[in-house]
């Protein structure tokens, strides 16, 4: 199937005015008609595939009596429909980064994600997420349940009837960093052998003794989808980048291939996995005499 030409950004576009509109409970056909579109464009504009300008996506929120801050928000991926990858401000507001994430994982039929220094986000049990970003001093205490909940919520894309294939890739390092206690890497090393026998889910684990490997570039998230091209997810300590350039999947399809042979098989992970959880659990009950 040749992939439909659109963009991160268009797709981010669109899903927001179709979210804008479903919330103000207006039909497509009852939009189109305001705007004197037809349904077919407001349908190719809601999917990302045609261009909205910010003058077009004004006139369409105020039909929708949208709140000031959404049209701001909205009208501002308008006039960022350019070229090149999408970069977003870190900050510790997940809201849009993550409704951004939220959108292209959940589309998506195939995702690749690479952890060096902790577990996956979407693997991560409730307790490593808080003392994780607690650990790292740089999340107001206010802050850092808002940003719990938000990852749990989405793991229930890696257990839902229609979700995506995953490979986890994940450093060993990253089993033996402690995070929360014994208690708490038990419990999460529990959750990943428990993720690792899922149908259409593996976790393979690059291990320490390997020394360098091709992950050493750092994580990212690889997603592939059934009607567009790949795009690939870098968070760094101030942006958050959705690439979709050419030269950038290749790179990174160039990486996962080199991942693919030396990253342990899903079996041994699991054997690996095991062993660590027993570590964590011995540890607990002598920690608890």
């Amino acid at each position: 199937m040749t992939a439909i030409q659109t963009s991160a950004r268009r797709r981010e576009l669109g899903d927001e005015l179709r979210t804008a509109r479903e919330a103000a409970g207006v039909s497509g056909m009852k939009l189109a008609a305001m705007l004197g579109w037809s349904n077919s464009k407001l349908s190719r504009v809601e999917r990302g595939l045609n261009r909205c300008t910010g003058t077009e996506a004004a006139i369409l929120l105020g039909y929708l009596r949208a709140k000031p801050e959404t049209v701001e928000r909205i009208v501002r991926l308008c006039e960022d429909d350019r070229p090149g990858p999408w970069v977003q401000p870190a900050s510790n507001r997940v809201s849009d980064q993550l409704r951004t994430l939220i959108m292209h994982e959940t589309t998506a039929t195939l995702i690749y994600c690479l952890e060096i220094n902790r577990v996956p986000g979407l693997l991560q049990t409730e307790e490593y997420a808080r003392s994780m970003i607690r650990g790292t001093g740089l999340v107001p205490e206010d802050g850092i349940e808002p940003r719990v909940a938000g990852r749990l919520a989405r793991q229930s894309l890696v257990r839902g009837p229609d979700s995506p294939t995953f490979v986890f890739y994940l450093h060993e390092h990253a089993l033996r960093l402690p995070i929360g206690g014994p208690a708490a890497m038990h419990e999460q090393l529990l959750q990943l052998l428990l993720t690792s026998s899922q149908d259409g889910c593996a976790v393979r684990v690059i291990p320490e003794s390997l020394g360098p490997h091709a992950g050493m570039g750092g994580p990212f998230t690889y997603m592939q989808f059934a009607d567009h091209d790949p795009v690939v997810y870098v968070e760094t300590q101030n942006r958050c980048l959705f690439l979709e350039q050419p030269g950038d999947i290749a790179s990174y399809r160039l990486v996962l291939g080199k991942l693919g042979e030396q990253a342990l098989s899903a079996r041994d992970s699991r054997f690996i996995l095991s062993e660590y959880a027993d570590y964590y659990d011995k540890l607990e009950a002598g920690n608890g005499d």
